[in-house]
């Protein structure tokens, strides 16, 4: 036997040994009922955000701010200074740098908590905060939270009126996650102003002197910019010369959906900014702490916290069927586990799936409801990202009703034909959802005003369908192949938008291409493997920073198991499966595996926002690999 031969050999052996310890490492963290369920993390925001909350729920009595709940208070403050960096501001990423907004909301929350504004840490806050533009530079929704309690002037905040949803299907232009900000966040601006603070408290000190505090108009006379800055100057107006008949219809419609939107629903669209503000709209309504919605609403927003004694932290929201799905494919694809050991996994996710209709529905009014949510309930809101990621999961989780698995199946394919957009791709939860001049308006820019296709989501759902019988041929299909075809980097990589970032955009991409049938010989593939294999780090394993969204650009990181599993399924769906690059890979894989079968992995590789709200997937690091290694001995023959 020659030596290559030998080395591919004990390479194939290595990877199977691996890929049966990540099997078991995840079978033993399924849960009895059949699903996973990893954390999900972000950034410091969350916590200093519950701040927020707090004060608005518990107002200083004669000027002392006393929250009934100190030890959490204390738990939040250690929590956020645990994660201050040595230039003394807040990331939005593992290992990026210091970013004004999430600086400005550290520093309100820390002080409010009652950190001295001597101590050290919060007079190297400050001086960072200064040093990136003051609060001048913070985004629109630290502005406009800080607003509400006087803490920011109101007239340099954005508008969010009630009266936006009485402006036809307007609502349904913006991104289901926006709308659900907006409705909540405008009941609460329809309330009495300035809610409020401790005695003496401000953050004064934030404002860099010399710098104008009210909105950036751009240089051009004539801009969309300009007329929503126009229109803003027009709510504002209205805020203070209200028409009572008017706004009270407003009031009611929004209250009137938010509400709706509350049922079968683990909280408004189930993520924690919509969650915080229903709560808060809920007070501005009426409805008082014992009342049956607002102690619901408080038990679900409360229920994001994690708080084990160790570890103290809000997740952004739940991800168990998104969990549930990936590691069903990937268990499932590697072959590996015992019979039976997913029937409750298919059992479980037959019953998530969504039958009424939700916001989707505005532009598919004869649409058949199906299709999954992301968290544990949130029905108004099924995702085609995770619908076409269940289909696949299903694939390998047999439910015990097989009709019944049938039929969901038939109904979640029809369901996802129906989503696909115009240009022939598929968004996350809405379709045709691309007015770009609405990312101009005042309060656009968490950078998710609109929810366009992307080729990610176009590329999982293009392989799931193929793999539920689609014919390759359809007009369907070969609309996504343009799709994707048509918004290929010029450097051979696809953009990711909804993980970091570019290597996670091609790999669904050329899985995508693939399951349509497209020649691995063509250009667009060669190009993309290339790229792939160019950025490779050093020690055979991929790492992309989440700084790649600013630089519109590649920028590379530390290798990591969830990139370098994505580079190596996108480098075998490309047709490599014997380069020097993908054998590095799988080596990087094995070699970094722990002795329990999983891996480590300290940067985020989840996107919420693009440059604004990042997330770390526990399950990712595990997963994904598991998918990998199992791929490659497929892909060699090592593994029926």
């Amino acid at each position: 036997m020659t030596p290559s031969l030998q080395i591919a050999d004990s390479l194939a052996a290595a990877t199977d040994r691996a890929a049966r310890r990540a099997t078991r490492s995840l079978l033993e963290r399924q849960h009895t009922e059949g699903f996973w369920w990893g954390d999900l993390t972000a950034d410091s925001t969350l916590e200093a955000d519950w701040f927020l909350l707090l004060l608005w729920l518990h107002p200083p009595q004669d000027g002392v701010w006393n929250p009934p709940n100190r030890a959490e208070v204390e738990k939040a403050i250690r929590s956020i200074l645990a994660r201050q960096l040595p230039d003394g501001g807040f990331n939005i990423h593992p290992r990026g740098p210091s970013e004004i907004s999430a600086s400005v909301k550290a520093y309100f929350a820390l002080k409010l908590g009652g950190v001295p504004v001597d101590d050290a840490r919060m007079a190297s806050l400050r001086d960072r905060i200064l040093a990136l533009g003051g609060i001048q530079a913070a985004n629109s929704y630290v502005k406009i939270n800080l607003s509400l309690f006087g803490l920011f002037p109101k007239e340099y905040a954005p508008s969010v009126p009630p009266e936006l949803t009485l402006f036809g299907n307007v609502l349904y232009e913006m991104s289901s996650w926006t709308r659900a900000i907006v409705v909540s966040l405008s009941l609460i601006h329809s309330g009495v102003p300035g809610r409020p603070v401790p005695a003496g408290f401000n953050v004064n000190e934030l404002i860099l002197p010399g710098v104008p505090l009210d909105f950036k108009r751009g240089t051009q006379l004539f801009s969309w910019r300009r007329f929503f800055l126009a229109v803003d100057r027009i709510f504002k107006w209205w805020e203070k010369h209200p028409i009572a008949g008017v706004r009270s219809r407003a009031i009611e419609k929004a209250k009137t959906w938010m509400l709706e939107r509350l049922e079968h629903s683990d909280g408004l669209a189930a993520i924690y900014p919509p969650m915080m503000y229903t709560i808060m709209a809920l007070d501005v309504l009426g409805y008082g702490p014992e009342t049956p919605e607002r102690v619901e609403a408080q038990r679900q927003f409360d229920a994001l916290l994690v708080d084990d004694g160790e570890r103290f932290f809000f997740q952004p929201c739940f991800s168990p069927v998104w969990d549930t799905a990936i590691a069903a494919f990937a268990i499932g694809e590697a072959g590996m586990a015992p019979p039976g050991a997913m029937r409750a996994t298919g059992d479980w996710l037959l019953k998530k799936e969504v039958r009424r209709k939700g916001d989707w529905s505005v532009k598919r009014p004869n649409t058949e409801p199906s299709g999954w949510y992301f968290e544990f309930a949130n029905e108004f809101y099924p995702d085609i990202d995770d619908t076409a990621m269940v289909l696949l999961g299903l694939e390998h989780a047999q439910a015990t009703d097989r009709r019944a698995q049938e039929e969901c199946t038939r109904r979640a394919v029809n369901w996802l034909l129906a989503m696909q957009g115009k240009d022939g791709g598929w968004a996350a939860f809405d379709v045709d959802n691309d007015w770009e001049f609405l990312s101009h308006v005042p309060f656009a820019d968490h950078n998710a005003m609109l929810d366009p296709s992307c080729a990610d989501i176009t590329g999982r759902v293009v392989e799931a369908l193929v793999r539920c019988g689609v014919d390759r041929q359809s007009a369907a299909i070969q609309k996504g192949v343009r799709y994707l075809l048509k918004s290929q980097e010029p450097d051979g990589s696809w953009y990711g938008r909804w993980g970091v970032n570019y290597v996670y955009g091609t790999f669904l991409a050329l899985r995508g291409l693939r399951a349509a049938g497209y020649s691995d010989r063509e250009a667009a593939v060669l190009r993309a493997g290339e790229w792939l294999r160019s950025n490779q780090n050093a020690d055979g394993g991929w790492g992309e920073s989440c700084a790649s969204y600013p630089e519109n650009a590649f920028v590379a990181a530390p290798s990591t198991p969830s990139q370098t599993a994505w580079a190596v399924l996108g480098l075998l769906a490309g047709g490599d499966a014997a380069s020097e690059s993908v054998r590095r890979g799988v080596e990087w894989l094995v070699e970094n595996q722990r002795e329990d079968g999983t891996w480590l992995e300290e940067l985020a590789t989840g996107t919420g926002f693009p440059r604004v709200f990042y997330l770390s997937y526990h399950l990712y690091r595990d997963m994904f690999p598991l998918l990998a290694l199992g791929e490659f001995l497929k892909t060699r023959g090592d593994k029926a």
